[in-house]
């Protein structure tokens, strides 16, 4: 097995190849090795402190691909981050949320990433680096599939970049589980709202994860919501504005149960977007 533990961002770019496996916070990899063994080739980059933290331009919010999820959760960010925040105190354990990354879910690609539908609903897009430079992606064209997305070879995740797109806004998240912790979701839901000063909606972005194969943004619904009261919001959702999901059933869950709870899932949210504006 070779490990190599680079210092700098420049040094992790040079070990990238065909064959290398990039450990961050490791709480994929490192249970994924109790079945499969480790990869044979790891390149840790926990050492590269210019990939940790939160920063901002004028136009934008850049999270570090070292950035953990208690790093999001502990963040003093505008109130468009607190479906994010909600889902980062809800994924895992306090353990897996000290070590895990935003950037490694996303690389995790897994249809039940908590993270994912938060993102969607502020239109994040992911920093992509390789030896021959850097390109962004939007996150709806970077995840691909169950475990697949758009990485290349010798190519990593460097930042999660959030545009500032959005004023007076709300926002919300509600994850469906067996229990409260370490539980993967049966569905779940991001909600992000701008209003005018009279509280009516003035763009609406909602985000469904688990229900599909990758987390779907609702754009009926999201028309819907325009020009609506944000506490009248939940009566303009209509069980036909989710028919292009495909959930699946399982062990957790039948498709139908999947996607009637989305639909309650949605109401509660935007309900609850509601009460912080009452």
């Amino acid at each position: 097995m070779s490990y190599i533990l680079p210092s700098t961002l420049n040094e992790a770019l040079d070990a990238l190849s065909d064959d290398v496996t990039v450990l961050a916070g490791g709480t994929d990899v490192f249970p994924g090795a109790t079945v499969v063994g480790m990869p044979d080739k790891v390149l840790d980059i926990t050492g590269v402190k210019e990939l940790r933290g939160i920063s901002e331009t004028d136009k934008a919010y850049r999270i570090g691909a070292l950035t953990t999820w208690t790093d999001v959760a502990r963040a003093e960010l505008p109130a468009q981050f607190d479906s994010l925040k909600l889902a980062a105190i809800e994924i895992g354990s306090l353990q897996i949320q000290n070590a895990g990354t935003l950037a490694g879910n996303l690389c995790n690609a897994s249809p039940a990433a908590d993270g994912v539908p938060p993102l969607l609903t502020l239109n994040a897009s992911v920093e992509l680096a390789s030896p021959n430079g850097i390109r962004c992606l939007a996150l709806a064209d970077f995840i691909f599939g169950n475990r697949r997305t758009a990485l290349e070879a010798q190519e990593m995740v460097t930042a999660i970049l959030i545009p500032k797109d959005i004023n007076q806004s709300v926002s919300h998240f509600i994850k469906l589980g067996a229990r409260k912790y370490l539980v993967i979701s049966i569905a779940m839901v991001s909600v992000v709202l701008e209003t005018d000063p009279s509280g009516s909606i003035t763009q609406a972005r909602v985000a469904v994860g688990a229900c599909s194969e990758v987390a779907q943004r609702l754009p009926d619904v999201e028309k819907a919501l325009l020009g609506i009261s944000v506490q009248d919001a939940a009566t303009v959702v209509q069980f036909e504005q989710f028919d292009h999901l495909s959930p699946i059933s399982d062990v957790r869950a039948t498709k139908e149960y999947r996607k009637n709870a989305a639909v309650e899932l949605v109401k509660r949210a935007l309900d609850k977007c509601a009460e912080k504006l009452s």
